[in-house]
């Protein structure tokens, strides 16, 4: 999928949209090294009917994930698709420990780990880049078949990958993988190197590669794709290409039926703060408002009491009190050690993190309405947005591991898209027009939050002009 940054070009929804279109009842996604996609899709898949297979095509070292020497840089790929929920976090553990231990210009595990983690995962021998599959093209069909009865071995449900695309070095390969399954008694897989949608696609790709490898569509050594065949196929187009291993077809709906992850949603998971002898959260959580009551409110009026009352019970009800408990911990730190904090949205309706000191604004004076933050009949966490001044922000991060575990805190990562000027500049390079060009009509695009090129090819006629005569 596009989360390949710069390598993959299939968008989820329109992924999956097609493969529904096509009348496929599964679909599995294998980004190169990564899972950021994992839940987008899962979500997407069940919502359209289709079964969701969580993949993932990880970097295997060749020797030691921990070796940084030159020929390291020359990983085998490996495709591991998730069972059920064992599979699954065997798969996050490798990916995470392949970014955090061993990553070495791309996330790489090795065999050890794939001893350790091999529970509930399927293994298949990958594309040209699999060990199995770069080993017979090397002529080392010996080794080949070693590596093959190592998977096979860890794994247990392990299958040799058979692709048909206009690679010249792929049949050899496919010959080598067939005669392979025949001796060892190692089932055969038909698959599809998706990397985009459809077909009328393979263009814009090949720029993207373009612009991910920083060279141009006049670059002879630059990487890309044989032909324009990496698209999502249709069954029917399928059966025809493996015509003559039609038990290799039947092993993609075999694996289908063997993947049955189930992902549950909406549980939440909130630390627990250590509380007084005797005290419960929501008591602990009642006794610290109460106690900072006098100094924001000296003469509190029957109407901040009860609103303070209200609010309390609405957060004992929706059995949040750990959670103002842990953002109060959180911001006692950072007051301790002068460290500059802001929140910001819905949390200055609540009295109650006024009086805990996290929010300055009062909520009474400015007539802020507590329910806009957290209410009964829609009983979502709330969202307490904190700000940390820059360069202090990794004290706090520091402080809420060690109290609260590494293993229960995460950094959250995003992602950004091209803007439209970038995307004119990105796409001028690759097809190697002239700088002063590119330029020109790339600051035609209007500046506004979330512009994109048929909105400035609507708002601007020179634009438009330009877009319709060359």
């Amino acid at each position: 999928t596009e989360y390949s940054l710069l390598d993959g070009m299939c968008r989820i929804p329109q992924l999956v949209s097609r493969a529904k279109e096509l009348g496929m009842d599964s679909l599995a996604i294998t980004d190169h090294g990564v899972m950021y996609g994992a839940i987008e899709f899962y979500l997407a898949a069940k919502e359209a009917g289709i079964k969701p297979i969580i993949g993932c095509e990880v970097y295997v070292a060749q020797d030691s994930r921990f070796s940084r020497s030159a020929s390291d840089k020359n990983n085998y790929h490996l495709i591991l698709l998730a069972k059920n929920q064992t599979g699954y976090r065997n798969l996050i553990q490798l990916t995470t420990k392949a970014h955090l231990e061993s990553f070495y210009y791309k996330p790489r595990v090795d065999k050890e780990l794939l001893q350790e983690y091999h529970q509930g995962l399927i293994a298949l021998s990958a594309c040209v880049a699999g060990e199995v599959p770069r080993l017979i093209l090397e002529g080392r069909f010996q080794e080949a078949k070693q590596a093959a009865l190592w998977y096979k071995q860890t794994f247990g449900d392990f299958y040799l990958e058979i692709q048909r695309h206009p690679i010249p070095e792929l049949e050899q390969i496919n010959q080598g993988l067939i005669s392979m399954s025949s001796e060892l008694d190692i089932p055969l897989v038909a698959t599809n190197d998706v990397h985009y949608v459809d077909q009328e696609d393979a263009s814009a790709h090949d720029l993207l590669l373009c612009i991910g490898t920083n060279s141009s569509i006049h670059d002879d050594k630059r990487m890309k794709m044989a032909g324009d065949f990496f698209y999502l196929k249709p069954p029917s187009e399928m059966a025809e290409l493996f015509k003559d291993i039609p038990q290799a077809m039947e092993n993609t709906e075999r694996i289908a039926g063997m993947c049955n992850l189930k992902l549950g949603f909406g549980r939440l998971y909130l630390p627990e703060i250590e509380l007084p002898e005797g005290k419960t959260a929501d008591q602990f959580l009642a006794d610290l408002c109460y106690e900072g009551l006098p100094q924001y409110y000296p003469q509190p009026t029957p109407e901040i009491e009860q609103r303070l009352s209200y609010e309390l019970e609405v957060i004992k009800q929706t059995q949040f009190a750990n959670y103002f408990l842990v953002v109060w911990d959180i911001i006692s730190f950072a007051k301790k050690h002068n460290i500059l904090f802001g929140v910001r949205g819905s949390a200055a309706a609540s009295i109650v993190l006024h009086c805990l000191g996290i929010t300055e604004v009062d909520p009474i004076e400015n007539k802020l309405v507590f329910e806009r933050f957290l209410n009964l009949e829609r009983r979502e966490m709330p969202d307490i947005d904190l700000d940390f001044e820059d360069n202090r922000r990794d004290e706090v991060i520091s402080y809420v591991s060690q109290k609260y575990g590494q293993d229960h805190v995460a950094q959250i990562i995003t992602f950004g898209t091209l803007g439209a000027r970038a995307a004119l500049r990105d796409v001028g390079r690759a097809l190697g027009m002239p700088y002063s060009e590119v330029d020109r009509v790339a600051r035609l695009v209007p500046f506004a939050p979330g512009m994109s090129l048929a909105r400035a090819l609507d708002e601007n006629n020179e634009l438009s002009n330009i877009y319709r005569e060359d």
